[in-house]
């Protein structure tokens, strides 16, 4: 096993092929003779990590449903308000 080093603009391409080329990262391995091994790991490290964005959308979905509570809540009582103030006026028309 070698410990060649890959330059950065090789390692973009490589990845680039995979990604937006839709080629197999075994065509591309042997194509550009590095170990698919390398490459998993590569395109591993370009891509976003799935459980701090599942994360970050819980957190996002908690909050929108507690801006949701409180508005339900308000809505609730401005009903409540003018349940009250028909039930006033239907008594007291005048």
């Amino acid at each position: 096993m070698s410990n060649q080093r890959y330059s950065p603009e090789f390692r973009d391409e490589a990845v680039r092929q995979i990604l937006e080329g839709g080629h197999s990262t075994s065509d591309v391995a042997a194509r550009l003779g590095v170990s698919a091994n390398s490459l998993y790991k590569w395109v591993k490290a370009v891509q976003p990590n799935t459980d701090s964005l599942k994360d970050e959308e819980l957190i996002e979905s908690k909050r929108e449903n507690l801006k949701l509570r409180a508005e339900l809540r308000r809505v609730k009582e401005e009903r409540d308000i003018l349940k009250k103030a028909a039930a006033y006026f239907a008594r007291n028309p005048g």
